[in-house]
Protein backbone atom coordinates (compact mmCIF):
# COMPACT_ATOMS: atom_id res chain seq x y z
CA UNK A 1 0.00 0.00 0.00
CA UNK A 2 1.47 3.86 -0.83
CA UNK A 3 -1.21 6.07 -0.59
CA UNK A 4 -1.23 10.06 -0.37
CA UNK A 5 -3.02 12.03 1.45
CA UNK A 6 -3.00 16.02 0.49
CA UNK A 7 -3.86 18.45 3.52
CA UNK A 8 -5.29 21.96 3.15
CA UNK A 9 -4.43 23.47 6.66
CA UNK A 10 -7.05 26.19 8.55
CA UNK A 11 -3.97 28.52 8.63
CA UNK A 12 0.00 28.61 9.22
CA UNK A 13 -0.03 28.07 12.81
CA UNK A 14 1.87 24.75 14.04
CA UNK A 15 -0.97 23.01 15.36
CA UNK A 16 -2.63 23.38 12.14
CA UNK A 17 0.81 22.82 9.47
CA UNK A 18 3.29 20.93 11.84
CA UNK A 19 1.34 18.66 14.11
CA UNK A 20 -0.66 16.36 11.68
CA UNK A 21 2.78 16.38 9.46
CA UNK A 22 4.61 15.03 13.00
CA UNK A 23 1.86 12.45 13.73
CA UNK A 24 1.00 10.70 10.47
CA UNK A 25 2.54 9.62 7.34
CA UNK A 26 4.96 5.86 6.84
CA UNK A 27 6.20 3.91 4.50
CA UNK A 28 2.72 3.08 3.61
CA UNK A 29 1.25 6.82 3.60
CA UNK A 30 2.65 10.09 1.83
CA UNK A 31 1.28 13.98 3.46
CA UNK A 32 1.32 16.70 1.35
CA UNK A 33 0.78 19.68 3.09
CA UNK A 34 0.82 23.15 1.50
CA UNK A 35 3.10 25.25 3.05
CA UNK A 36 1.79 28.71 1.46
CA UNK A 37 -0.45 30.14 4.07
CA UNK A 38 -0.91 33.26 4.53
CA UNK A 39 0.26 34.69 7.69
CA UNK A 40 -2.05 35.83 10.40
CA UNK A 41 -4.13 38.29 9.13
CA UNK A 42 -2.80 38.33 6.05
CA UNK A 43 -4.99 35.71 3.81
CA UNK A 44 -3.24 33.12 1.58
CA UNK A 45 -3.33 33.57 -2.08
CA UNK A 46 -6.21 31.43 -3.89
CA UNK A 47 -4.29 31.06 -7.15
CA UNK A 48 -1.74 29.18 -5.25
CA UNK A 49 -4.03 27.08 -3.45
CA UNK A 50 -5.79 26.28 -6.55
CA UNK A 51 -2.81 25.28 -8.47
CA UNK A 52 -1.56 23.42 -4.89
CA UNK A 53 -5.03 21.21 -4.95
CA UNK A 54 -5.16 20.23 -8.72
CA UNK A 55 -1.89 19.24 -8.60
CA UNK A 56 -1.78 17.19 -5.61
CA UNK A 57 -4.76 15.88 -5.86
CA UNK A 58 -3.52 13.94 -9.01
CA UNK A 59 -3.35 10.01 -8.08
CA UNK A 60 -4.51 10.65 -4.15
CA UNK A 61 -6.10 8.85 -2.16
CA UNK A 62 -7.39 11.64 0.07
CA UNK A 63 -7.93 15.25 0.22
CA UNK A 64 -8.31 17.25 4.48
CA UNK A 65 -9.44 20.26 3.36
CA UNK A 66 -10.44 23.58 5.61
CA UNK A 67 -12.90 25.32 3.88
CA UNK A 68 -11.96 28.62 5.70
CA UNK A 69 -8.61 28.41 3.68
CA UNK A 70 -10.13 27.55 0.36
CA UNK A 71 -13.08 30.51 1.01
CA UNK A 72 -11.32 33.32 2.65
CA UNK A 73 -7.40 32.28 2.65
CA UNK A 74 -7.12 31.07 6.14
CA UNK A 75 -9.13 30.96 10.02
CA UNK A 76 -8.88 34.72 10.80
CA UNK A 77 -9.06 36.45 7.08
CA UNK A 78 -12.75 34.58 7.66
CA UNK A 79 -13.57 36.90 10.03
CA UNK A 80 -12.16 40.04 8.38
CA UNK A 81 -13.31 39.67 5.08
CA UNK A 82 -15.60 41.90 2.28
CA UNK A 83 -15.88 39.68 -0.35
CA UNK A 84 -18.99 39.28 -2.15
CA UNK A 85 -21.25 35.79 -1.84
CA UNK A 86 -20.65 35.23 -5.11
CA UNK A 87 -16.85 35.22 -5.10
CA UNK A 88 -16.83 32.98 -2.14
CA UNK A 89 -19.23 30.36 -4.00
CA UNK A 90 -16.87 30.73 -7.20
CA UNK A 91 -14.03 29.48 -4.58
CA UNK A 92 -15.79 26.86 -3.88
CA UNK A 93 -16.65 25.66 -7.41
CA UNK A 94 -13.08 24.21 -7.82
CA UNK A 95 -13.80 21.42 -5.48
CA UNK A 96 -15.99 20.20 -8.41
CA UNK A 97 -13.72 20.22 -10.75
CA UNK A 98 -11.42 18.22 -8.30
CA UNK A 99 -14.35 15.55 -8.07
CA UNK A 100 -14.48 15.63 -12.16
CA UNK A 101 -10.85 15.07 -12.46
CA UNK A 102 -9.96 12.85 -9.31
CA UNK A 103 -13.45 10.67 -9.01
CA UNK A 104 -12.17 8.41 -6.70
CA UNK A 105 -10.98 10.92 -4.29
CA UNK A 106 -12.09 10.98 -0.58
CA UNK A 107 -12.90 14.38 0.24
CA UNK A 108 -13.10 15.00 3.98
CA UNK A 109 -13.37 19.13 4.99
CA UNK A 110 -14.23 21.24 7.52
CA UNK A 111 -15.66 24.89 8.40
CA UNK A 112 -15.84 26.51 11.00
CA UNK A 113 -18.86 28.59 12.58
CA UNK A 114 -17.94 32.36 12.79
CA UNK A 115 -17.10 32.76 16.42
CA UNK A 116 -17.84 35.91 18.44
CA UNK A 117 -15.35 36.16 21.24
CA UNK A 118 -17.20 37.04 24.47
CA UNK A 119 -14.16 39.54 25.48
CA UNK A 120 -13.22 43.13 23.40
CA UNK A 121 -9.88 42.32 21.88
CA UNK A 122 -8.88 43.51 18.20
CA UNK A 123 -6.12 40.92 18.06
CA UNK A 124 -7.90 38.23 16.19
CA UNK A 125 -11.25 40.01 15.13
CA UNK A 126 -11.86 43.72 13.15
CA UNK A 127 -10.41 46.63 14.59
CA UNK A 128 -13.72 47.98 16.31
CA UNK A 129 -13.70 44.72 18.35
CA UNK A 130 -11.35 45.97 20.59
CA UNK A 131 -13.56 48.87 21.62
CA UNK A 132 -17.24 46.85 21.66
CA UNK A 133 -16.55 43.20 21.17
CA UNK A 134 -18.18 42.13 24.46
CA UNK A 135 -21.13 44.82 23.70
CA UNK A 136 -21.16 42.69 20.09
CA UNK A 137 -21.61 39.79 21.69
CA UNK A 138 -23.79 40.43 24.28
CA UNK A 139 -26.18 41.79 21.57
CA UNK A 140 -26.07 38.06 19.91
CA UNK A 141 -26.63 36.52 23.27
CA UNK A 142 -29.88 38.71 24.57
CA UNK A 143 -30.99 38.21 20.71
CA UNK A 144 -30.95 34.45 20.89
CA UNK A 145 -32.32 34.66 24.30
CA UNK A 146 -35.04 36.32 23.26
CA UNK A 147 -36.25 34.24 20.64
CA UNK A 148 -36.06 31.08 23.25
CA UNK A 149 -38.04 33.25 25.45
CA UNK A 150 -35.91 33.23 28.09
CA UNK A 151 -35.58 36.57 30.97
CA UNK A 152 -32.77 38.86 30.03
CA UNK A 153 -30.13 40.53 32.31
CA UNK A 154 -29.70 43.46 30.40
CA UNK A 155 -31.41 46.01 28.25
CA UNK A 156 -30.56 45.21 24.55
CA UNK A 157 -30.71 48.97 23.59
CA UNK A 158 -28.32 49.86 26.46
CA UNK A 159 -26.29 47.10 25.24
CA UNK A 160 -26.29 48.46 21.51
CA UNK A 161 -25.94 52.37 22.44
CA UNK A 162 -22.36 51.59 23.44
CA UNK A 163 -21.24 49.39 20.24
CA UNK A 164 -19.14 51.85 17.92
CA UNK A 165 -21.12 53.12 15.08
CA UNK A 166 -21.47 50.75 11.69
CA UNK A 167 -19.66 47.82 14.21
CA UNK A 168 -22.73 45.51 14.53
CA UNK A 169 -23.80 46.25 10.69
CA UNK A 170 -20.01 45.23 9.70
CA UNK A 171 -19.94 42.15 11.98
CA UNK A 172 -23.66 40.73 10.98
CA UNK A 173 -22.99 41.33 7.20
CA UNK A 174 -19.60 39.20 7.09
CA UNK A 175 -21.49 36.67 9.32
CA UNK A 176 -24.88 36.56 6.93
CA UNK A 177 -22.22 35.75 3.95
CA UNK A 178 -20.41 33.04 5.82
CA UNK A 179 -23.58 31.23 6.99
CA UNK A 180 -25.06 31.63 3.59
CA UNK A 181 -21.76 29.62 2.89
CA UNK A 182 -22.15 27.16 5.50
CA UNK A 183 -25.13 26.31 3.72
CA UNK A 184 -23.77 26.08 0.53
CA UNK A 185 -20.94 23.66 1.50
CA UNK A 186 -23.78 21.53 2.83
CA UNK A 187 -25.23 21.38 -0.81
CA UNK A 188 -21.91 19.74 -1.96
CA UNK A 189 -22.04 17.31 0.80
CA UNK A 190 -25.49 16.39 -0.31
CA UNK A 191 -24.34 16.24 -4.24
CA UNK A 192 -21.82 14.26 -3.59
CA UNK A 193 -18.67 16.49 -4.09
CA UNK A 194 -17.43 16.52 -0.10
CA UNK A 195 -17.76 12.98 1.85
CA UNK A 196 -17.62 14.52 5.23
CA UNK A 197 -17.90 17.71 6.81
CA UNK A 198 -17.35 19.32 9.97
CA UNK A 199 -18.81 22.57 11.32
CA UNK A 200 -16.52 22.75 14.20
CA UNK A 201 -16.85 26.10 16.53
CA UNK A 202 -14.51 28.32 17.53
CA UNK A 203 -14.66 29.83 21.04
CA UNK A 204 -18.47 29.21 21.62
CA UNK A 205 -21.02 29.78 24.04
CA UNK A 206 -24.57 28.60 25.04
CA UNK A 207 -26.41 31.16 23.88
CA UNK A 208 -25.16 34.32 20.70
CA UNK A 209 -24.50 34.52 17.36
CA UNK A 210 -22.37 31.12 17.19
CA UNK A 211 -25.11 29.34 18.82
CA UNK A 212 -27.76 30.63 16.75
CA UNK A 213 -25.76 29.61 13.57
CA UNK A 214 -25.42 26.41 14.92
CA UNK A 215 -28.59 25.71 15.35
CA UNK A 216 -29.38 26.71 11.79
CA UNK A 217 -27.03 24.58 10.40
CA UNK A 218 -28.30 21.72 12.15
CA UNK A 219 -31.91 22.29 11.08
CA UNK A 220 -30.22 21.63 7.36
CA UNK A 221 -28.47 18.99 8.44
CA UNK A 222 -31.91 17.01 9.00
CA UNK A 223 -34.03 18.48 6.56
CA UNK A 224 -30.86 16.87 3.79
CA UNK A 225 -30.54 13.67 5.85
CA UNK A 226 -27.24 14.15 6.67
CA UNK A 227 -26.73 13.32 9.92
CA UNK A 228 -23.82 10.70 9.20
CA UNK A 229 -21.96 12.81 6.65
CA UNK A 230 -22.16 16.34 8.79
CA UNK A 231 -21.49 17.41 12.08
CA UNK A 232 -21.16 20.27 14.32
CA UNK A 233 -19.10 20.29 17.79
CA UNK A 234 -16.98 22.55 19.75
CA UNK A 235 -12.83 22.87 18.55
CA UNK A 236 -11.14 23.65 15.26
CA UNK A 237 -7.19 23.85 15.51
CA UNK A 238 -7.98 20.23 16.01
CA UNK A 239 -10.06 19.29 13.15
CA UNK A 240 -7.02 18.62 10.66
CA UNK A 241 -5.54 16.31 12.89
CA UNK A 242 -9.04 14.67 13.92
CA UNK A 243 -10.18 14.41 9.40
CA UNK A 244 -6.68 12.69 9.12
CA UNK A 245 -7.48 10.03 11.38
CA UNK A 246 -10.54 9.37 10.25
CA UNK A 247 -9.08 8.71 6.53
CA UNK A 248 -6.48 6.58 7.95
CA UNK A 249 -9.38 4.23 9.16
CA UNK A 250 -11.19 4.81 6.52
CA UNK A 251 -8.42 3.77 4.67
CA UNK A 252 -7.48 0.22 6.70
CA UNK A 253 -11.20 -0.58 6.97
CA UNK A 254 -11.01 -0.58 10.60
CA UNK A 255 -12.32 1.69 13.78
CA UNK A 256 -10.50 1.30 16.74
CA UNK A 257 -12.58 0.85 20.06
CA UNK A 258 -11.86 3.88 22.75
CA UNK A 259 -13.05 3.23 26.35
CA UNK A 260 -12.86 6.70 27.55
CA UNK A 261 -11.72 7.12 31.51
CA UNK A 262 -12.52 10.11 33.30
CA UNK A 263 -10.84 11.20 36.74
CA UNK A 264 -14.57 11.70 38.14
CA UNK A 265 -18.19 10.34 36.32
CA UNK A 266 -19.64 13.80 37.15
CA UNK A 267 -17.87 15.66 34.48
CA UNK A 268 -19.77 14.40 31.58
CA UNK A 269 -22.31 16.95 32.21
CA UNK A 270 -19.57 19.61 32.57
CA UNK A 271 -19.55 22.22 30.00
CA UNK A 272 -15.64 23.48 29.26
CA UNK A 273 -14.59 26.92 28.97
CA UNK A 274 -14.87 28.62 25.25
CA UNK A 275 -17.40 25.60 24.45
CA UNK A 276 -21.10 25.74 24.37
CA UNK A 277 -21.52 21.31 24.80
CA UNK A 278 -21.58 19.27 27.55
CA UNK A 279 -17.84 17.35 27.95
CA UNK A 280 -19.48 13.78 27.24
CA UNK A 281 -21.54 15.01 23.85
CA UNK A 282 -18.31 16.63 22.86
CA UNK A 283 -15.98 13.35 23.58
CA UNK A 284 -18.23 11.38 21.42
CA UNK A 285 -18.63 13.54 18.66
CA UNK A 286 -14.67 13.74 18.68
CA UNK A 287 -14.42 10.24 18.62
CA UNK A 288 -16.86 9.71 15.88
CA UNK A 289 -15.31 12.24 13.90
CA UNK A 290 -12.01 10.48 13.58
CA UNK A 291 -13.47 7.48 12.94
CA UNK A 292 -13.79 5.52 16.24
CA UNK A 293 -15.78 3.49 18.20
CA UNK A 294 -16.61 4.54 21.68
CA UNK A 295 -17.28 1.48 24.03
CA UNK A 296 -18.17 0.86 28.07
CA UNK A 297 -16.01 -2.12 27.99
CA UNK A 298 -12.14 -1.62 28.59
CA UNK A 299 -11.54 -5.23 27.90
CA UNK A 300 -13.05 -4.50 24.34
CA UNK A 301 -11.07 -1.65 24.24
CA UNK A 302 -8.21 -0.76 21.76
CA UNK A 303 -7.28 2.54 22.61
CA UNK A 304 -8.06 4.28 26.58
CA UNK A 305 -8.46 7.38 26.46
CA UNK A 306 -7.95 8.98 30.04
CA UNK A 307 -9.78 12.26 30.55
CA UNK A 308 -8.44 14.16 33.88
CA UNK A 309 -11.42 17.07 33.79
CA UNK A 310 -12.45 18.49 36.78
CA UNK A 311 -15.94 19.40 38.16
CA UNK A 312 -15.22 23.28 36.95
CA UNK A 313 -12.85 24.70 34.79
CA UNK A 314 -10.23 27.59 35.08
CA UNK A 315 -7.36 28.99 33.29
CA UNK A 316 -4.13 27.16 33.79
CA UNK A 317 -2.10 30.60 34.48
CA UNK A 318 -4.39 30.28 37.89
CA UNK A 319 -3.73 27.01 39.07
CA UNK A 320 -3.65 25.12 41.05
CA UNK A 321 -7.69 25.61 41.51
CA UNK A 322 -8.60 25.04 45.68
CA UNK A 323 -12.30 25.34 44.90
CA UNK A 324 -14.02 22.64 46.30
CA UNK A 325 -15.76 21.44 43.32
CA UNK A 326 -12.71 21.00 41.77
CA UNK A 327 -11.46 18.44 43.56
CA UNK A 328 -14.64 17.03 44.48
CA UNK A 329 -14.87 13.39 43.21
CA UNK A 330 -11.94 13.67 41.29
CA UNK A 331 -9.03 10.83 42.22
CA UNK A 332 -6.04 11.40 40.38
CA UNK A 333 -4.41 8.38 42.02
CA UNK A 334 -6.92 5.91 40.81
CA UNK A 335 -6.84 7.68 37.48
CA UNK A 336 -3.58 7.14 36.94
CA UNK A 337 -3.22 3.76 38.35
CA UNK A 338 -5.97 2.45 35.74
CA UNK A 339 -3.99 3.61 33.20
CA UNK A 340 -0.83 2.52 33.51
CA UNK A 341 -2.52 -0.97 34.68
CA UNK A 342 -3.99 -0.55 30.62
CA UNK A 343 -0.36 0.14 29.39
CA UNK A 344 0.45 -2.99 31.40
CA UNK A 345 -2.31 -5.05 29.50
CA UNK A 346 -0.94 -3.67 26.18
CA UNK A 347 -3.36 -1.05 25.21
CA UNK A 348 -2.56 1.84 23.71
CA UNK A 349 -3.12 4.74 26.31
CA UNK A 350 -4.00 8.33 25.10
CA UNK A 351 -3.97 11.47 27.78
CA UNK A 352 -6.66 14.25 27.16
CA UNK A 353 -5.55 16.62 30.12
CA UNK A 354 -8.33 19.44 30.10
CA UNK A 355 -8.68 19.96 33.86
CA UNK A 356 -8.03 23.85 32.81
CA UNK A 357 -8.10 25.35 29.82
CA UNK A 358 -4.97 27.11 28.01
CA UNK A 359 -2.97 25.04 29.58
CA UNK A 360 -1.72 21.65 31.18
CA UNK A 361 -2.52 20.37 34.58
CA UNK A 362 0.70 21.12 36.90
CA UNK A 363 0.25 18.70 39.71
CA UNK A 364 -1.20 15.34 36.91
CA UNK A 365 1.96 16.08 34.83
CA UNK A 366 4.10 15.69 38.22
CA UNK A 367 2.76 12.61 39.74
CA UNK A 368 3.00 11.31 35.98
CA UNK A 369 6.63 12.08 35.95
CA UNK A 370 7.15 11.01 39.91
CA UNK A 371 5.41 7.35 38.26
CA UNK A 372 7.64 7.24 35.37
CA UNK A 373 4.36 7.12 33.29
CA UNK A 374 4.98 10.22 30.90
CA UNK A 375 6.87 8.17 28.34
CA UNK A 376 4.95 5.51 29.09
CA UNK A 377 1.73 6.83 27.71
CA UNK A 378 1.09 6.96 24.17
CA UNK A 379 -0.45 10.18 23.43
CA UNK A 380 -0.75 13.73 25.86
CA UNK A 381 -2.06 16.78 24.92
CA UNK A 382 -3.34 19.89 27.51
CA UNK A 383 -3.41 22.99 24.75
CA UNK A 384 -6.18 25.82 24.45
CA UNK A 385 -9.43 24.56 24.60
CA UNK A 386 -10.80 21.03 25.81
CA UNK A 387 -12.04 20.35 22.21
CA UNK A 388 -8.31 21.21 20.87
CA UNK A 389 -6.53 18.84 23.34
CA UNK A 390 -9.56 16.16 22.84
CA UNK A 391 -8.68 16.08 19.54
CA UNK A 392 -5.05 15.89 19.49
CA UNK A 393 -4.79 13.10 22.36
CA UNK A 394 -6.84 10.74 19.73
CA UNK A 395 -5.41 11.72 16.81
CA UNK A 396 -2.10 10.49 18.72
CA UNK A 397 -3.60 7.13 19.52
CA UNK A 398 -4.52 6.51 16.02
CA UNK A 399 -1.10 7.17 14.93
CA UNK A 400 0.49 4.45 17.38
CA UNK A 401 -2.67 2.30 16.47
CA UNK A 402 -1.69 2.18 13.08
CA UNK A 403 2.29 3.40 12.72
CA UNK A 404 3.24 2.17 16.50
CA UNK A 405 5.44 4.30 18.76
CA UNK A 406 8.10 5.53 16.64
CA UNK A 407 10.92 8.45 16.92
CA UNK A 408 8.91 10.85 15.85
CA UNK A 409 5.74 10.04 17.69
CA UNK A 410 8.11 10.42 20.84
CA UNK A 411 9.10 13.81 19.63
CA UNK A 412 6.28 14.91 19.49
CA UNK A 413 4.52 13.41 22.64
CA UNK A 414 7.87 15.87 24.30
CA UNK A 415 6.61 19.03 22.48
CA UNK A 416 3.36 18.67 23.83
CA UNK A 417 4.74 18.32 27.25
CA UNK A 418 6.85 20.93 26.71
CA UNK A 419 4.31 23.37 24.89
CA UNK A 420 1.24 21.98 26.48
CA UNK A 421 2.03 22.27 30.40
CA UNK A 422 5.45 23.97 30.23
CA UNK A 423 4.89 26.93 27.74
CA UNK A 424 1.56 27.61 27.96
CA UNK A 425 1.02 27.19 32.00
CA UNK A 426 4.15 28.12 33.47
CA UNK A 427 6.79 29.63 31.14
CA UNK A 428 4.24 32.07 29.08
CA UNK A 429 2.88 33.57 31.66
CA UNK A 430 6.27 34.33 33.56
CA UNK A 431 7.96 35.92 30.18
CA UNK A 432 4.38 37.95 29.68
CA UNK A 433 4.86 39.74 32.09
CA UNK A 434 8.78 40.08 31.82
CA UNK A 435 7.83 41.55 28.67
CA UNK A 436 5.39 44.36 29.45
CA UNK A 437 7.84 45.29 32.13
CA UNK A 438 10.39 45.58 29.23
CA UNK A 439 8.04 48.07 28.01
CA UNK A 440 7.13 45.20 24.61
CA UNK A 441 3.33 44.62 23.91
CA UNK A 442 2.69 40.68 24.52
CA UNK A 443 0.22 40.68 21.48
CA UNK A 444 2.69 41.89 19.14
CA UNK A 445 6.38 41.23 19.69
CA UNK A 446 7.85 42.37 16.58
CA UNK A 447 10.09 39.26 16.51
CA UNK A 448 9.81 35.50 15.90
CA UNK A 449 13.31 35.23 16.90
CA UNK A 450 15.05 37.15 19.61
CA UNK A 451 14.93 38.09 23.21
CA UNK A 452 11.79 36.71 24.16
CA UNK A 453 12.03 33.29 22.70
CA UNK A 454 15.47 33.22 24.09
CA UNK A 455 14.36 33.81 27.81
CA UNK A 456 11.03 31.13 26.95
CA UNK A 457 13.76 28.48 25.89
CA UNK A 458 16.12 29.48 28.91
CA UNK A 459 12.64 28.70 31.39
CA UNK A 460 11.64 26.04 29.45
CA UNK A 461 14.65 24.17 30.31
CA UNK A 462 14.19 24.69 33.66
CA UNK A 463 11.10 23.76 33.50
CA UNK A 464 11.76 20.14 32.06
CA UNK A 465 14.55 19.57 34.67
CA UNK A 466 11.92 20.70 37.68
CA UNK A 467 8.52 19.19 36.26
CA UNK A 468 10.10 16.12 33.64
CA UNK A 469 13.00 15.44 35.78
CA UNK A 470 12.25 11.36 34.76
CA UNK A 471 13.25 12.21 31.63
CA UNK A 472 14.78 15.28 31.65
CA UNK A 473 18.47 14.18 30.91
CA UNK A 474 17.03 12.83 27.33
CA UNK A 475 15.26 15.78 26.01
CA UNK A 476 16.59 18.42 23.72
CA UNK A 477 14.90 21.57 22.60
CA UNK A 478 16.43 22.44 19.15
CA UNK A 479 14.27 25.57 18.81
CA UNK A 480 11.72 27.62 19.67
CA UNK A 481 10.11 30.75 18.32
CA UNK A 482 7.01 32.93 18.40
CA UNK A 483 5.34 32.22 14.65
CA UNK A 484 2.69 35.08 15.33
CA UNK A 485 4.95 36.94 16.65
CA UNK A 486 2.88 37.11 19.88
CA UNK A 487 3.35 34.86 23.24
CA UNK A 488 0.37 32.83 22.67
CA UNK A 489 1.37 30.53 20.61
CA UNK A 490 5.32 28.91 20.15
CA UNK A 491 6.79 26.73 17.73
CA UNK A 492 8.79 24.11 19.79
CA UNK A 493 10.88 21.52 18.08
CA UNK A 494 12.34 19.12 20.60
CA UNK A 495 13.73 15.47 20.33
CA UNK A 496 13.71 12.52 22.75
CA UNK A 497 16.41 9.69 23.36
CA UNK A 498 15.50 6.52 24.54
CA UNK A 499 18.22 5.16 27.19
CA UNK A 500 20.56 2.80 25.22
CA UNK A 501 20.14 4.75 21.98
Amino acid sequence: MDKKIVLLPLDDRPCNRVFPQNLFGDDKVAFTVMQELGEKKIPAQYDKIKEFLLQECRGAYGLVVSMDMLLYGGLLPSRLHHMRLEEVKERARMLRQLRRENPDLLIYAFQTIMRCPTYSSSMEEPDYYGACGAEIYKTGELLHKQQLGIALDENPEEVRSRLTPGALEDYTARRACNEAMDEETLLYVKEGTIDLLIFPQDDCSRYGFTAMDRLKIQKKISEFCLDEKVMTYPGADEVGMTLIARMINTLYGKRPKVYVKYTSENVRQMIPLYEGSMLGRTIRNHLYAAGCLQTDCWELADIILGVSAAGVMEEAIDQPCWREEYYAERNLGEFTDFLQEMIKEGKIVTLADNAYANGGDLQLVQLLDKKGMLMELDGYAGWNTSANTLGTAIAESVAVYYQGKTDRHRHFMVERYLEDVGYCSVVRPSVSKKVVAMGMDSCSLKEKHGIVSAMASRQLHRFADEYLSSIADRVRIINLFMPWERMFEVEIWAEYQERGA
